[in-house]
């Protein structure tokens, strides 16, 4: 089959170049389009709870809230763990479902549970509710607020009424959470000899607040042939509003709530603070949606606060760069593509040095691009992304990539130029000493290569966060090798019997000075270590011990340590 992929390749050369360059030209283009990220989504189907019980004490909020819950979600239908965080008057509850799980259908899962334990929670505490679909990663951006003409409180109105609801309208956002400031309130402060004086209690007010903010529907009226809708005005608006409501009648006279104290606007009551470099401010910290590409949403996000920052009250100043992950992704991945970029580079000079041809050099380094970016697209099939992982993966594949290359292009200017050493009579042609240069190399491209593929396939069975985490890194460097022995079986060939018949490297009978170099001083250390194989297996076992011994007393950590700033 090898043999025939080769012969079909050399006998329709132009397709074949055709084909590379609209791999080519497609697989730029799908890169382009991939999204980028720092990691691959390591978030697993997860479904928050949060339940909201005013004034509790943990050990409450815990045996009448988050116990009932964890026992209603352990059970259901795919799910894996349970897990939950009790604080005072709040229990979050995250329940962990198996991978592969579709979110909305957890979801589902998780809202018939609900339903089932609603009904044993305290008659004071409202149900708990579903967080937003969010990303493990998710926490994309922070936005600071800061002003020195302006309060906490006319800060934090802007923050949750300007700027958060105006980015939880860009698609790709899942929550815009508002710290800080002052939360502006409508504050009721009864005076209790005022209360006592008109026998009136706090409760009572309470009632009367809660029914008097509401407007009503009083049906329509129909006149002259048309319906006019009739409403009862009872809706809040001002502080005056409040404090003109009635409470009671005492004595034929009218008792209002600013009989009974002070109506005013005020902070409402606030645990924790927010700053941007050491001064008091709101704090807007923004997480994406899961699968949403991070740097294209921060750009997006950017523009919308750019036009925001000209409708701000005079003396507000946005900040807009507190946190940035896409800054972190740019910064690493730009690192691990020089890293990629320098190892071809110094991949083609090496080549370069050992063959002395510069056609030959070419065909060998079109290996490089040809392969990288048939694996991206490979990899756009099976939906990765671009990351760290994926682009690791690419450059420790580059060394390997021009191997199954070198090998051919190297045994076919040996047999150009042997054949070049024939009779005119006795030559054949250029095509088939190229595909027989080709055959003679091809069992040992093949197996070279699925050997070293086999090598990364137990990364494909890993689980968990840890499968999440470097099956994309085996795909890129399995996917990049397959596509580099497929380029040396099709186009390497095809190259070869356009650029290599008439090149310096065929017309030299001699190999190339730093070859011949490397002979002369090889030779002497192959005669020692062929005579004294003893010792040199003695000394190869003691460096295995060695090596052993490091690896058992070396430390262990999942990731590496990142510092990109």
């Amino acid at each position: 089959m090898v043999d025939g992929i080769i012969r079909w390749a050399l006998s329709n050369r132009l397709l074949v170049l055709a084909i590379a360059v609209a791999l080519m030209a497609w697989g730029g283009l799908e890169t382009a389009r991939t999204p980028v990220d720092v990691f691959p989504d390591l978030t697993a189907p997860t479904v928050t709870l949060v339940a909201d019980a005013h004034g509790m004490a943990p050990e409450e909020v815990e045996a009448l809230l988050t116990l009932p819950i964890e026992t209603a979600m352990n059970g259901a239908t795919g799910v894996r763990r349970v897990r939950s965080k009790t604080q005072v008057g709040i229990a979050v509850i995250d329940v962990d479902f198996d991978w592969g799980t579709d979110i909305f259908r957890a979801r589902q899962v998780v809202s018939e549970r609900l339903q089932l334990v609603t009904a044993t929670l305290p008659p004071d505490v409202e149900p708990p509710v579903m967080g937003p679909v969010a990303s493990i990663m998710g926490e994309i951006l922070y936005i600071g607020l800061t002003s020195k003409n302006h309060s906490p409180m006319e800060l934090r109105t802007t923050g949750e009424w300007q700027i958060a609801r105006r980015v939880l309208a860009i698609p790709g956002v899942a929550q815009a959470i508002v710290m800080g400031g002052d939360i502006r309130q409508f504050q009721v402060l009864l005076d209790p000899r005022r209360l006592d004086a008109w026998e009136i209690t706090a409760d009572e007010v309470a009632q009367t607040l809660r029914k008097a903010n509401e407007n009503t529907s009083a049906g329509f009226l129909v006149e002259g042939g048309q319906e006019q809708l009739i409403q009862g005005l009872g809706r809040i608006q001002t502080v005056e509003d409040i404090a003109a409501t009635l409470v009671t009648m005492r004595d034929d006279r009218p008792v209002l709530v600013g009989d009974l104290g002070d109506v005013q606007i005020g902070p409402g009551l606030k645990r924790g603070e927010a700053g941007v470099d050491g001064e008091r401010g709101v704090v807007i910290g923004v997480r994406k949606q899961p699968r949403a590409n991070t740097v294209a949403l921060t750009g997006e996000i950017k523009s919308v606060l750019d036009t925001l920052k000209r409708s701000l009250p005079e003396g507000m100043e946005l900040h807009d760069s507190v946190f940035r992950q896409a800054d972190f992704i740019e910064v690493a991945v730009d690192n691990v593509s020089s890293a990629l970029l320098h190892g071809a580079l110094l991949v083609i000079v090496t080549v370069l040095l050992f063959l002395m041809s510069g056609r030959a050099t070419i065909i060998t380094a079109l290996a490089i691009p040809l392969s990288l970016l048939t694996a991206m697209l490979a990899m756009r099939l099976q939906g990765f992304e671009i990351n760290t992982m994926t682009l690791g993966g690419m450059a420790i594949a580059v060394g390997a990539l021009v191997d199954d290359a070198i090998i051919d292009v190297e045994n076919v200017v040996r047999r150009l130029r042997l054949e070049g050493m024939r009779p005119k009579s006795e030559r054949r042609s250029v095509l088939k000493v190229v595909f027989e240069a080709s055959k003679e190399v091809r069992r040992s491209i093949v197996f070279a290569t699925l050997v070293i593929i086999v090598v990364f396939t137990p990364l494909f069975f890993l689980t968990g966060v840890e499968g999440r985490l470097l099956r994309p890194l085996g795909f890129a460097y399995s996917a990049s090798l397959a596509a580099s022995l497929l380029v040396a079986l099709t186009v390497t060939p095809v190259l070869c019997s356009f650029l290599l018949p008439d090149s310096q490297a065929v017309r030299s009978e001699a190999e190339p000075a730093l070859v011949r170099w490397l002979k002369r001083m090889y030779e002497p250390l192959l005669r020692v270590t062929l005579h004294r194989w003893g010792a040199l297996t003695l000394v190869i076992l003691i460096a295995l011990g060695a090596a052993l011994w490091s690896l058992h007393h070396a430390g262990r950590s999942f990731l590496p340590s990142f510092n990109e700033g």
